[in-house]
């Protein structure tokens, strides 16, 4: 379940009371298993996902950053270009050992039962943090680099894109079997923008990881990213992870019998009643037909969901078998 692990279960909220920096948590290998394996210990799914963030290799590129409850925060911003050409290579084994030492012990703690999965975030996304200085909701700064200054926002996309097609490879190499890449922000493009800002760093992300490991399977996510599924499908992953503004009958349809599909399923969907999550998680299943699907949500679960519904949805789907 996308952002499985987190604020909507109690044992995480009395973890994060004894361990308030999100950074400690997701940095420190001992906290970070331990919260990666709680949904896995209630829920049983046939993922465990690793608990990080997708801004966690920037310092090892040279730009510090933080996460106070209010959101990421990147001080100062990339804005100009001699802090640009100061981003440098990632070193994973130097700034990150904690990543492969977390997957190591996930892989032989779940023992086979269970995927463990990887990801990362795309460059136009750790771009839009790294320039905007945080979250945004306008996206104006980086759109202005895109618009005025396009050669220095490629400087900086085509760094972070071989920083973090190394750090995928690193993450499969410590024992993830499938890497997920989240775009959150290319949904914010336009289609001719996308084109040029966004997806020919996702293919090259892509490109380095499968010239290393080609078998792995490779999921990319965008948020509000309906229109652009034929462009993600395009950049070479194996799966394309469809948020709820698309219906997923439409969404296979249009990806062909080729490219598997994960999610779907509204978070909110989850705060209804038990036959209403059955009935939603139900039809999104049998829309997506009996092969190359995983069964997911369409993005991050809401905080106030109950456990209780969050475990009935895991159970519908478990139950389910095709007649």
């Amino acid at each position: 379940m996308m952002r499985q692990a987190g604020r909507y279960m109690k044992v995480y909220q009395e973890l994060a009371k004894r361990h308030p920096s999100f950074r400690e948590r997701s940095e420190n290998p001992e906290l970070s298993i331990e919260i990666s394996l709680q949904p896995w210990r209630a829920f049983r799914p046939d993922g465990v996902i690793l608990f990080s963030d997708i801004l966690t290799p920037l310092p090892g590129m040279g730009v510090p950053f933080d996460i106070p409850d209010r959101g990421p925060v990147i001080d100062p911003p990339l804005r100009t270009k001699e802090q640009i050409d100061a981003v440098h290579e990632l070193d994973c084994e130097k700034t990150a050992p904690f990543v492969r030492e977390t997957l190591q012990a996930l892989k032989k703690e779940v023992d086979g039962q269970a995927a463990i999965l990887g990801f990362v975030g795309a460059p136009y996304t750790l771009a839009t943090y790294c320039i905007e200085g945080g979250s945004s909701k306008s996206y104006t700064t980086i759109k202005k680099m895109a618009f005025t200054e396009p050669q220095l926002l490629h400087t900086l996309l085509t760094k972070f894109a071989d920083n973090i097609a190394a750090y995928c490879i690193f993450q499969i190499d410590a024992g993830a079997q499938v890497v997920q890449m989240f775009d959150s922000w290319a949904g914010q493009l336009s289609p001719l923008d996308y084109d040029v800002f966004a997806a020919p760093y996702q293919k090259r992300v892509v490109d380095k990881v499968k010239a290393v490991h080609p078998d792995v399977p490779f999921i990319m996510y965008i948020s509000q990213g309906g229109m652009l599924l034929e462009r993600m499908a395009a950049t070479g992953v194996d799966i394309v992870s469809v948020d709820w503004t698309v219906d997923m009958a439409e969404a296979r349809k249009r990806l062909g019998p080729k490219v598997m599909v994960q999610g779907n399923i509204d978070p909110a969907v989850l705060l209804g009643s038990k036959d209403f999550i059955a009935e939603r998680t139900l039809d999104t299943i049998q829309k997506a037909g009996r092969t190359g699907h995983i069964c997911n949500l369409g993005h991050g679960v809401y905080p106030s969901t109950p456990e209780d519904n969050v475990a009935h949805f895991f159970k519908t789907v478990q139950d389910f078998r095709w007649d």
